[in-house]
């Protein structure tokens, strides 16, 4: 994409990006101020509600005052006795005082005993009653002066049920000075809720009066606890301590816990203190409506905005990527053709170089049996041993290509194992430590070799990137034995696990379930392919057995390969073959193979075992023989050949032409091995010893023995 186009396109992504970010920036803004803004509303409206609330309960205590002088007025002169004696009128009278007084509930003088001795509320008065215990009796007969405003108490008038009240009360005084009772005014707590409530109708209102002491008269919203009490580390009651009659403040409330902006105010001559408040969830419950409105109107048009210049960009992108989508695709098809021409080489490389290695191989044993020289000896066995280093470099090839033919082998773990670390050691960094424990016991499985190292060097790989600053990797063998579904992946049976643990950065909870996954990698761009560990979950699930992970953040890695056990006989290491002891076989084999020197071995390696060996080169050849030579017993063909009918075209027709022939197929590579295993027929991989091709004779003609089938003269 030209500069030109590059900075139309980021024009447009900087619009668009502004066409978002702005609004959003003034919207913050704005919400910013109007929260201040709402909670300035709140404090004056909480200003005004205090001072109405105070002018209010002034008036109410104001007009107990007026009742107090009404009371004396009455009574002034009387004593105790002509109280008593004149109940009936001084109840009537009382009675009249208080009638058009909604906030005052009775009014009632008690004798210094504190037994009542008139009532303004009912007559005649239950003279029984003691009182004495009272708060505010106590405090007047212990010499308090002036007006007492006593807590919310409940009436205690046998028979009479009464709401419940606070005592307003004073002293009376005898001739000398001395106490002499007391006059109680029942104020109702009811009368301040009920007026509480008409102005609580904004969602979150709070309004009270209480006591310098913190004990509440009266609050709203009602509680189901009139007795509550503020403690002495309240906010209310620190500003008291203080001497602040007026404040504003944000608190979690001790009573209910919830967090309210409080304002109060000292009554003016009285030890009460009005409060009003409003919770601060009310407050931004109401911002946040405030600020939905203008969210109705902003986002249809910030969506408006950003969706003509979203349009806009795409546009532009489709014009101008169009030119670099078909380069990309054109390029992605060129690249799928050179992995898949890759393949085929990788294929045909193998195939060519087996057919060598094969060569080679065999010219090496019969140099064997030709010479005992002891220092050609051991040229021969550089040469094999060079051989065997190719053979393993054409199986990591065909690994590549993931088209080479599985070849399982009886291995005993305790042995290969050591092994692998050798080639461990040479693939990984100095700095990481390889430590190897194997049990004594022989742990045989039944896998394929090279897929085992190639899975165990994935494993290798991949903890050497978990571990930049160098660490250990632990190789342990264990024999185990899974029941099933409580066992790892439902497995059950003998197992043999490999645990390979690192001390690397572990792995991720949210990555770990999908570490086998294929293509699934956490590496930077061209540091991974995925398919490491995909190859060693599939290794292990062809084989038989399960791979699982235990890993976390910061405590290694341990990931364990469970194969199963087998008690089979070991596979025999190639090369230790004597070739003297696998003469005395009889029959006659066809080999059917295009190059003369692969055939020279392959047809030498037969007569050493004791075949008579006829040699053609192409599959009609072959067939032509067949149907000439009735003394042939076994066929033993390259898969890949010219001519037009490949190795397992041959053993089709044969099968067909000749039911009861065995047939035993070679290759270096071939896409069709898979599809002759699959067909039940025997495939030996090249390049083969004499042992390996007498084990594949063998198994060729048991096949044909189980199968019912006449067995031909060729066994042994």
């Amino acid at each position: 994409m030209t500069t030109a186009r590059s900075q139309a396109i980021r024009l447009l992504k900087l619009m668009l990006v502004a066409s978002v970010v702005l609004p959003v920036i003034l919207f913050i803004f704005a919400a910013t101020v109007s929260y201040r803004n709402f909670h300035d509303i709140a404090d004056e409206r909480i200003e005004r509600s205090v001072d109405i609330l105070h002018e209010h309960a002034l008036k109410v205590f104001q007009t107990v005052e007026l009742t107090f002088g009404q009371v004396n007025e009455i009574v002034r002169g009387m004593s105790d006795d002509d109280i008593r004696a004149n109940e009936q009128r001084l109840y009537e009278r009382l009675k009249s005082v208080i009638h058009d007084l909604p906030q005052i509930q009775s009014v009632a003088i008690l004798d210094r005993t504190g037994h009542p001795i008139v009532s303004g509320s009912f007559y005649p008065v239950p003279h029984d009653v003691d009182l004495s215990d009272r708060e505010y009796f106590k405090a007047l007969a212990n010499g308090e002066r002036g007006t007492f405003i006593g807590s919310v108490i409940e009436p205690r008038l046998p028979g009479i049920s009464a709401p419940a009240i606070f005592p307003v009360s004073r002293a009376r005084r005898a001739a000398g000075g001395g106490f002499d009772g007391v006059i109680s005014v029942a104020v109702l707590p009811s009368y301040f809720e009920t007026f509480y409530a008409r102005m609580g109708q904004s969602a979150g209102s709070y309004y009270a009066i209480a006591r310098e002491d913190g004990a509440f008269l009266a609050r709203y919203p009602v509680p189901a606890d009139r007795s509550a009490k503020l403690g002495p580390d309240s906010a209310l009651r620190r500003d008291i301590e203080r001497g602040l009659n007026r404040s504003t403040y944000t608190v979690q409330a001790q009573l209910d816990q919830i967090d309210r902006r409080i304002g109060y105010r000292k009554l003016a001559d009285f030890p009460v203190y009005v409060l009003a408040g409003v919770e601060l969830s009310a407050v931004e419950a109401d911002w946040l409506r405030y600020m939905t409105s203008h969210l109705v109107f902003g986002i249809p048009a910030t969506a408006f905005l950003f969706g003509i210049i979203y349009l806009a960009l795409r546009r532009t992108e489709r014009l101008y990527k169009e030119a670099d989508r078909r380069e990309t695709a054109e390029a992605a098809l060129r690249q799928s053709q050179r992995l898949e021409a890759i393949g085929q080489l990788t294929g045909g490389v193998a195939h060519d170089f087996n057919n060598l290695l094969m060569v080679i191989g065999g010219s090496v044993q019969r140099l064997r049996q030709l010479s005992s020289d002891p220092k050609a000896t051991r040229l021969y066995d550089m040469i094999t041993t060079a051989t065997q280093r190719g053979e393993s470099l054409t199986r990591q090839l065909l690994a590549y290509s993931r088209q080479q033919t599985l070849a399982p082998q009886v291995i005993d773990l305790t042995q290969r194992v050591p092994q692998i670390r050798d080639l461990l050691t040479r693939s990984l960094r100095g700095d990481i430590e390889i430590e190897v424990e194997v049990p004594r016991e022989q742990c045989a499985v039944k896998v394929d070799p090279s897929e085992l190292e190639l899975a165990m060097l994935n494993l290798a790989v991949n903890a050497q990137d978990a571990m930049p600053q160098g660490g250990k990797l632990s190789l342990r063998i264990k024999p185990v034995t899974l029941k099933g579904e409580a066992s790892e992946e439902g497995l059950s049976g003998e197992f043999v696990a490999i645990r390979v643990t690192d001390t690397g950065t572990g792995i991720a909870p949210d990555v770990l379930p999908r570490i086998f996954e294929p293509f699934f990698t956490t590496k930077e761009v061209g540091k991974g392919t995925g398919l490491g560990l995909s190859q060693v979950y599939g290794f292990t699930k062809q084989s038989g057995g399960a791979a699982t992970v235990n890993s976390g953040e910061g405590r290694g890695t341990t990931i364990t390969l469970f194969l199963p056990r087998t008690h089979e006989e070991l596979a025999v290491a190639a090369g230790d073959e004597k070739v003297a002891s696998y003469a005395g076989a009889t029959g006659s084999v066809l080999v059917v193979e295009d190059n003369p020197d692969v055939a020279e071995v392959g047809s030498a390696y037969l007569r050493q075992l004791g075949y008579r060996v006829r040699s053609v080169t192409n599959a009609r050849a072959a067939l032509d023989a067949l149907k000439e030579d009735g003394d042939i017993d076994l066929v033993f063909s390259d898969i890949l050949m010219p001519g037009g009918m490949n190795g397992l075209d041959l053993a089709r027709e044969i099968r067909r032409r000749f039911p009861n022939m065995p047939i035993l197929l070679t290759t270096g590579y071939s896409a069709s091995a898979q599809d002759a295993v699959r067909q039940n027929v025997v495939v030996l991989p090249k390049p083969y010893n004499i042992g390996a091709l007498d084990r594949a004779i063998g198994e060729a003609l048991a096949r044909k023995e189980a199968g019912g089938q006449k067995t031909p003269a060729a066994a042994k």
